[in-house]
């Protein structure tokens, strides 16, 4: 069994050490079935009409007001491939749905009980954070075949506070390997800094510098089984490759930042109407 809760010292030395950290059997099979069952009767209830497609290649091209309003609903996003060339869905709607998000945490009981959770706060008390709030999660598809590729990025870019504050906690719900498209980083990459931002101004979004190139043995995979959970610093490098294989890869994405001597930055995607609620308070 892996340590679930309070990190110990060996743990936050490799976290620090390599950016990122895996943590086996944090959630329990009921967890992940009762997550994965959720999702299921939203998708049910999902009206394929209220929907856009999200890509981390085209960003800009296909931000819309659909985008910019889940910040505080769950929203459904579509794979690029999910369409033929008549503009219908190739396949059911459950097989292509890319992620939902962004406020599952707050909206739902299931996913909110999990974002909620004392282990969760308890890591985060680890990392030394305060007055930590979620600003974002996501509910992510890998569907079979058609499961889009994640670019190198950092969490950093997205979700920027002065100065920078943004954690980001992976759970997969189900097996992530190779084939599937588990995540890949960078070892150390946090420790040289946030390289570019993603902006959001009078034109919509944007990032404010080109991303630079990265060499793909720089990379190491992080295989996991259903139920670890990948804790990943805002700075550090990771991406995801297309799911070209017959089985999925579901996973639950949080990503956390203070607010205690943190400031959340105005030309961020995300501009609540609404503040977001601390885990926990001094």
């Amino acid at each position: 069994m892996g340590i679930v809760g309070k990190l110990t010292p060996e743990q936050l030395n490799l976290f620090n050490s390599q950016g990122y950290l895996v943590i086996e059997n944090f959630s329990t099979k009921e967890e992940l079935d009762g997550m994965i069952n959720r999702m299921k009767e939203l998708l049910d209830g999902f009206d394929t009409s209220t929907a856009s497609i999200f890509s981390s290649k085209n960003q800009k091209e296909l931000t819309d007001n659909h985008f910019y309003e889940s910040a505080e609903r769950i929203s459904f996003f579509f794979e690029e491939k999910a369409f033929g060339d008549d503009g219908c869905l190739n396949q059911p709607k459950e097989l292509s749905i890319n992620k939902v998000g962004h406020a599952l945490h707050e909206i739902d009981p299931v996913f909110k009980k999990f974002s909620n959770s004392e282990q969760l706060s308890q890591l985060l008390l680890s990392l030394g954070y305060k007055r930590p709030v979620v600003i974002q999660s996501m509910y992510l598809f890998k569907q079979p075949g058609i499961g889009g590729e994640v670019v190198p990025h950092q969490d950093n870019s997205f979700l920027y506070t002065e100065p920078p504050s943004c954690t980001g906690f992976w759970l997969a719900l189900e097996d992530a390997t190779i084939t599937n498209g588990c995540l890949w980083a960078i070892p150390g990459s946090h420790k040289d800094g946030l390289v570019r931002r993603f902006i959001r101004d009078d034109d919509g979004v944007h990032f404010d510098r080109p991303s630079p190139s990265y060499y793909h043995n720089d990379f190491v995979p992080l295989e996991v089984k259903a139920g670890t959970l990948v804790i990943l610093h805002g700075d550090a490098i990771h991406q995801s490759f297309e799911n070209q294989s017959p089985k999925s890869r579901h996973a639950y994405s949080l990503h956390v930042v203070e607010t205690d001597g943190c400031l959340w930055t105005q030309d961020n995607w995300i501009r609540r109407k609404v503040a977001p609620e601390p885990l926990y308070a001094p």
